[in-house]
């Protein structure tokens, strides 16, 4: 869905459910034309798409997401001047679903915290 839009460059496990992930938004994407040309912003439907697709590479399940909760954008992405991307991952497998705490961030700042719930497909 997002083909070419960031890269995935680690996935390290941090222990009981929890992993940090590195990603490398692409500038050149067309999205960015769209969203918005001169001031290009990280769409949220984009990062929600992110988080499920890293959670689905972590689980080997396919997931479809049911509920997005406690979502707070703390700032925009521009992928010009926060390209790179840590998010932080908290995993809570359930017998049909999977729940997902999320923060997103480059540098210092804080740019996106959630909860997701999955059900498995």
């Amino acid at each position: 869905m997002l083909e070419n839009f960031y890269t995935l460059n680690q996935i390290e496990s941090q222990g009981e459910g929890k992993y940090l992930c590195r990603i490398t938004l692409n500038a050149a994407h067309p999205i960015f034309a769209g969203h918005f040309p001169d001031n290009p912003v990280t769409p949220g439907v984009c990062m929600l798409q992110i988080i499920k697709n890293i959670t689905e590479e972590i689980t080997q399940k396919k997931l479809f997401l049911s509920k997005t909760s406690q979502v707070k954008f703390m700032t925009l992405i521009n992928p010009n001047t926060a390209g790179e991307l840590t998010l932080q991952l908290e995993l809570a497998e359930h017998p049909d679903t999977i729940v997902v705490k999320n923060t997103t961030s480059f540098g210092d700042t804080l740019a996106l915290k959630l909860t997701n719930t999955y059900k498995l497909c």
